[in-house]
C-alpha cells in the first residue's frame, strides 16, 4: 500500500480553475462546477486522485497507489474530469469522470474501450444501438470531510450539486440518451444488506434483453426464497421502504450512491453485479438510465440549474434582457432533447432488433 501523495498546493488548483473550464454555479449549496482533464489541469487531476485514494482507503476498497488516477485519467483522449468546488472553503468537494459516446474506441476484441470493459461483456447490439448515446459515468467521490451531515449544507448537498452537473453536460450534447454507470458496494458492507440490495435490484430492474453479461456475476448467497419474503410488495416504492427497514434494522443505511440512483428512475436497467478486483474487491453493480425517464421532479430541478446558469451567462452580455427568456430557453430546450429522442427511438434497426425495449 502506497503512501497517499500530500494536499496538492491550493495555489496550483487555483490557477488552473479558470471561467473557461467553469460548466455553472449549482442550484443548491453555494458550489460550483467545472471540468476538467489530465491535459489542462494536471494538479487538479492529481488533487482528483488524491481525494479518490483517500476516500476509498476509508471504504475499506482502494487501488493502493498514492493517487487513485488510471490510463483513462491520463490517456490521450482521457476520460473528462466533472467537480464541484466549495469557493468558500477553496475546497474540491465531489466528483465524477465521465466520457461520451461519440469519443468511445473499441479495441481489437470489438469491445468499448471503456471503465467498466473489464467487469461486462457488451453486447452487439448495446456497441450498435446504444454506446453512441451513453455518457458512462465512473469513479464518483465525496471529500472525506464532507461525507458527515455535521459538515453542514455543502456536505448534504454534494450528490445533488453533482447531479446538476451531470444534467448540464446532457443537455449541452443532445445525442446523449443514456446514463451508464455503477454502484458500487465496498467490501466493509454488512453481506447480508449487500445482498438485500442486489436482490432489491434484480427484482425491479433487471434488463430482460442482455444487452450487457458480467464476467466475474457476484452470487447472492443468502436464501433468495427468505429475502422475497423481507421484499414482499410488488410495488417498487413499497419494497423499496422495505429494503430500507431491513437495512437499517442490521445497523447500516442503503449506500448514498446506490440511494440516489434507485431515486432516479423506475425504468432504470440493472446490467448484473460483478466483483471489481481493479476496487478492493468491491462489488459494482451496472446501471443505465434513460434520460428522458428520470423522475420529472428531479430532472426539472437540474434543468433549471443549467437555465439559470445559461441566463446568467446572456444577462452578463445583456442586461437588459427580457423576461421571457427563460421560458423560451426552457421551451427551445425541450423540442431538441425531444426531437433527438425521438429519432434515436424510431431507429430502425433498433425497433427490429430489440423489439422488447421500450422507448417511452
Amino acid at each position: 500500500m502506497e503512501r497517499i501523495i500530500d494536499p496538492i498546493d491550493i495555489r496550483l488548483i487555483k490557477e488552473e480553475l479558470t471561467s473557461r473550464k467553469k460548466l455553472g454555479n449549482t442550484n443548491k449549496g453555494g458550489n460550483e462546477l467545472y471540468v476538467v482533464t489530465w491535459q489542462d489541469s494536471p494538479n487538479i487531476v492529481k488533487e482528483i486522485g488524491r481525494l479518490r485514494e483517500t476516500a476509498y482507503r476509508m471504504a475499506g476498497a482502494s487501488s493502493g497507489l498514492s493517487m487513485d488516477l488510471d490510463r483513462f485519467d491520463t490517456m490521450d483522449n482521457p476520460y473528462k474530469q466533472l467537480i464541484v468546488w466549495d469557493p468558500e472553503a477553496e475546497a474540491i468537494i465531489g466528483g465524477y469522470r465521465y466520457i461520451l459516446g461519440p469519443d468511445i474506441r473499441l479495441k481489437e476484441n470489438g469491445q468499448p474501450d471503456i471503465t467498466s470493459s473489464h467487469l461486462y461483456r457488451y453486447s452487439d447490439i448495446f456497441i450498435k444501438e446504444y454506446l453512441p448515446h451513453v455518457m458512462e459515468l465512473g469513479r464518483s467521490f465525496v471529500a472525506p470531510e464532507y461525507q458527515s451531515s455535521r459538515s453542514g449544507a455543502k456536505s448534504l448537498f454534494t450528490m445533488d450539486n453533482l447531479w446538476d452537473g451531470i444534467t448540464s453536460v446532457i443537455l449541452e450534447h443532445p445525442g446523449i440518451i443514456w446514463f451508464l454507470g455503477k454502484m458500487t458496494i465496498y467490501p466493509s458492507y454488512n453481506p447480508t444488506a449487500r445482498n438485500l440490495i442486489i436482490r432489491f435490484l434484480e427484482k425491479h430492474f433487471s434488463d430482460p434483453n442482455g444487452l450487457v453479461t458480467p464476467y466475474n456475476a457476484i452470487k447472492v448467497t443468502d436464501n433468495p426464497l427468505l429475502m422475497d419474503l423481507i421484499l414482499s410488495e410488488g410495488d417498487l416504492r413499497k419494497d423499496y421502504r422495505l429494503l430500507k427497514s431491513a437495512v437499517k434494522r442490521l445497523g447500516t443505511q442503503i449506500p448514498p450512491l446506490v440511494n440516489s440512483y434507485i431515486n432516479t428512475s423506475s425504468t432504470m436497467k440493472m446490467l448484473g453485479s460483478a466483483i471489481n478486483d481493479e476496487l478492493g474487491d468491491a462489488i459494482e453493480t451496472g446501471i443505465m438510465i434513460c434520460f428522458n425517464e428520470i423522475y420529472e421532479d428531479k430532472k426539472s430541478r437540474h434543468i433549471d440549474a443549467f437555465i439559470n446558469n445559461r441566463l446568467r451567462a446572456l444577462k452578463n452580455r445583456l442586461p437588459s434582457l427580457s423576461r421571457n427568456t427563460e421560458d423560451k430557453l426552457r421551451n427551445r430546450l425541450e423540442k431538441t432533447r425531444e426531437k433527438a429522442f425521438r429519432r434515436y427511438a424510431n431507429r430502425k434497426s433498433a425497433s427490429e432488433q430489440s423489439p422488447e425495449i421500450d422507448f417511452r
